[in-house]
């Protein structure tokens, strides 16, 4: 690593390390990334509170403008959009929908070179819906493709053009009491992708490791569909993911996505208020062997000529641009 690279790396600048490396973030606006990513004169009087709740909890988030995002690709190559999973994009009428019109104001501020990862609805890769009470129900339109094409892919892609890099479909964990076999999975993805249309950035993210398996991977790779390495709550370490594969590459556009959500083992509720107010790393809340990991897996595929994007959350340990720092200095560190 050169002395000009340790230099950025310090100072958060990320969008320049290596020609096949996209890092990024899982969302952006944070008002605990200012110092970090942001300026805090350039928001003064602009930034505005809402309340999340986490079980009995309530706590305070203080957001930035939609406009902020200019200066997020002053340091990333690629950011994550999660809006459309909680929505389709045009309701059943065809008219635009809340978030179609968010995913529009982003676009405005878009330069050439930014590029958006977007989530797929739920209603689309989510074989259970999560009800209000915390219930869950069937989903009746599980790997609709008419609805994914129609009232998503298609406006989506307009927005976005070009700077649309990776569509993400993340499937929730299914408990073992409920789980399909891993052929039938792989017969309702060969299903769904031979219907929808043809794109090399589709990437799914399975958060059932059973479901990582030959049958699942041929189908993968029949459609160059890319298999999201995830660390996650329930899901093995990154490398034995990739090696549950064969250390294959399935995307069809030569991308691998790495996305750094939670600690193994900790619940999604318990990480957020860990990380809660995402200004600083937690003591005790990363885990090293995933920053070696993606480090050891990125540099195997762009040696291959594969371009990674690497998405990171707060809640993988407190602040994703100080793990993001973590991961950039581990790849082009010289002893690798």
């Amino acid at each position: 690593m050169t002395q000009d690279q340790k230099t950025i790396i310090q100072t958060f600048h990320f969008r320049d390390l290596h020609p096949f490396l996209y890092l990024g973030t899982c969302s952006d606006r944070y008002s605990g990334w200012i110092g970090q990513i942001y300026s805090a004169e350039r928001y003064k009087g602009r930034i505005r509170s809402r309340t999340n709740k986490m079980g009995k909890l309530s706590f305070k988030e203080e957001v930035l403008p939609v406009d902020s995002v200019k200066e997020y690709f002053e340091h990333f190559r690629v950011l994550e959009i999660d809006y459309p999973f909680y929505s389709l994009l045009l309701d059943e009428k065809g008219q635009p929908t809340k978030i179609y019109r968010v995913l529009e104001r982003y676009r405005e501020h878009l330069r050439k070179h930014d590029y958006i990862v977007a989530k797929v609805p739920q209603v689309i890769c989510a074989q259970k819906l999560r009800l209000k009470q915390g219930a869950f129900r069937d989903n009746p339109d599980y790997l609709n493709a008419e609805i994914f094409t129609r009232r998503f892919y298609e406006p989506i892609a307009d927005i976005f053009g070009e700077q649309l890099l990776g569509l993400l479909f993340e499937q929730e964990y299914q408990r073992a009491l409920e789980r399909s076999a891993p052929g039938r999975v792989a017969s309702e993805l060969d299903t769904f992708f031979s219907a929808v249309p043809k794109d090399d950035r589709y990437q799914i993210e399975l958060r059932t490791e059973s479901y990582l398996s030959e049958p699942v991977f041929r189908i993968l790779e029949k459609h160059g569909v890319g298999q999201v390495l995830s660390h996650w709550r329930w899901l093995p370490p990154l490398f034995k993911q990739f090696a549950l594969s064969g250390r294959r590459f399935f995307n069809s556009r030569n991308t691998l996505m790495i996305r750094l959500s939670t600690p193994m083992g900790m619940r999604y509720e318990e990480a957020y208020i860990k990380a809660h107010p995402f200004d600083k790393m937690v003591e005790g809340m990363l885990q090293k062997p995933m920053v070696k990991d993606t480090a050891r897996i990125a540099r195997e595929a762009v040696d291959q000529g594969i371009s990674v994007v690497i998405v990171i959350n707060n809640r993988a340990g407190g602040n994703a641009p100080m793990i993001a720092q973590m991961v950039a200095e581990s790849f082009l560190a010289p002893n690798r």
